[in-house]
């Protein structure tokens, strides 16, 4: 794999645009798109103050700001660079604003969640929806682009209301059976909505496009209950991540529990690789996994490569013990996500902090353990093929597959901790964010499958 040189960035603000052709990024007031291909920049943007938000439109033709402070958001076409617009809630004030799928409508909420407020580029027509809730994940869009569907709060009662986004009609309307409506989110099929209620309530609800309740799930009526949830991309499966420290997997067809998933502390079953990050020491011989060199680009690796080792069972996790008596204790399923192609789910339990779980779905099994020397801060699926990248705030980057896995230092000048990571669409780069830079890795696609795929045939 290659680094690019470091670029300057702000708020960890980078993202590449949904066609895979552009890169945009922060600096403070000034917005910079560069083109992939090359890293030159192909606009630059200066906006009325601090950018807090970007957003790229579906057709990766525009691209919002969002300056929330000032209750402004600024909008650059990359088609028509003279074009742009300003939409100011002025008094309403602003915190949250995001694109409508067909990318030329703008959602913005205004403070206290007062209303969401619909802004059309085209007819500059502006429309009010009421009573939106503050919640974890209150607006959702289906995969194809054709509904929202939109948690509210009206009379001290949660609801849930489905909008057509061509003309922005509602289409239904319905409350919900929660304390207290934490969040919503469509399966990727756009058929059915899932529901979850506070941390304080076990509750899932599915709920059909017309408005039907599907199935109501409750694992136990004890302690805290949900912490996060994620849909498999197939729209098979809906992982549940619990404060217990466990993932229930439901099924949909009967929308019943098929299996759950524990998160020891101790792993003793021998059948189980674990790979440990090692700090220092000689390269390692068949215990050491890695992907192939990948095609010159940019600046070339650094020779200063930590290393994995495989480690035999039995084997004791790092673990905390939480602040039961606190707010928000490190407890629980606090990260979930399915590889694009459905086949292995990754999770952290936020009280084994530096550990990595990954599960075969087709199995229902535990397929590997990956213990960081650092705290996991974030994992991505490569979009293209089930490879995981894996950031802990330290100067490396670390990616699994079935064939193994990698630690690499990113090369350069002075320290570059890895805070968060943006996969690009086609899998063969991935962008790395520090506090105040980027720098762009690149790898080998093509080798890396056929590696994976010789490497799960040599298994099986």
């Amino acid at each position: 794999m290659n680094f690019s040189e470091a670029f300057k960035l702000s708020s960890l603000l980078c993202r590449f645009s949904p066609d895979g052709k552009f890169l945009a990024s922060c600096v403070q007031y000034r917005l910079v798109v560069r083109d992939v291909s090359t890293l030159q920049i192909r606009q630059l943007y200066t906006c009325l103050d601090q950018i807090q938000h970007i957003e790229w439109s579906a057709d990766s033709l525009f691209i919002l700001c969002a300056m929330y402070r000032r209750g402004l958001v600024q909008v650059w076409s990359l088609e028509q660079p003279e074009w742009h617009c300003k939409i100011d809630e002025g008094s309403a004030g602003l915190v949250a604003s995001c694109w409508s799928p067909d990318g030329r409508h703008i959602l913005n909420t205004t403070e206290f969640h007062l209303r969401i407020t619909v802004w059309s580029l085209c007819t500059k027509s502006v429309s009010y929806i009421k009573y939106p809730k503050a919640c974890q994940q209150g607006v959702t869009f289906t995969r194809d682009g054709r509904y929202m569907a939109l948690a509210e709060r009206r009379d001290c009662k949660d609801y849930v209301s489905i909008f057509v986004c061509s003309d922005w009609q509602l289409l239904r309307h319905f409350d919900t059976d929660t304390q207290d409506l934490a969040g919503i989110e469509w399966a990727p099929n756009g058929c059915v909505l899932a529901a979850w209620d506070t941390c304080l309530e076990y509750k899932v609800l599915l709920y059909s496009l017309d408005g039907r309740l599907l199935s109501a799930y409750c694992a136990y009526e004890w302690s805290l209950g949900i912490k996060s949830v994620a849909w498999s991309p197939s729209s098979q499966f809906l992982a549940v991540g619990s404060y217990d420290g466990k993932v229930r997997l439901l099924n949909h067809v009967t929308w019943k529990m098929i299996t759950e998933f524990g998160h020891p502390a101790a792993i003793n079953n021998p059948k189980i690789v674990v790979y440990k990050e090692a700090e220092k020491g000689p390269r390692l011989g068949l215990g050491r996994l890695s992907f192939p060199p990948p095609r010159a680009l940019a600046v070339p690796l650094s020779t200063s490569e930590s290393k994995y080792e495989i480690a035999s069972v039995p084997v004791s996790l790092q673990s905390l013990k939480p602040a039961t008596d606190r707010a928000n204790p490190r407890m629980g399923v606090g990260m979930l996500a399915f590889s694009a192609d459905s086949y292995f789910l990754a999770t952290r339990n936020d009280n084994v902090p530096n550990t990595v779980w990954v599960w075969d779905i087709q199995k229902l099994r535990l397929f590997v353990v990956l213990e960081q020397l650092a705290p996991v801060r974030s994992f991505l699926w490569d979009p293209q093929q089930p490879r995981l990248a894996i950031c802990t705030g330290s100067s490396k980057v670390y990616l699994w597959s079935p064939a193994g896995c990698v630690s690499v230092q990113v090369p350069g000048e002075g320290d570059f901790p890895v805070l968060s990571l943006c996969w690009h669409s086609s899998g063969d780069s991935l962008a790395l964010l520090s506090k105040d830079h980027f720098c762009l890795c690149f790898l080998d696609t093509e080798e890396g499958i056929h590696t994976a795929l010789g490497q799960q045939d040599s298994q099986a």
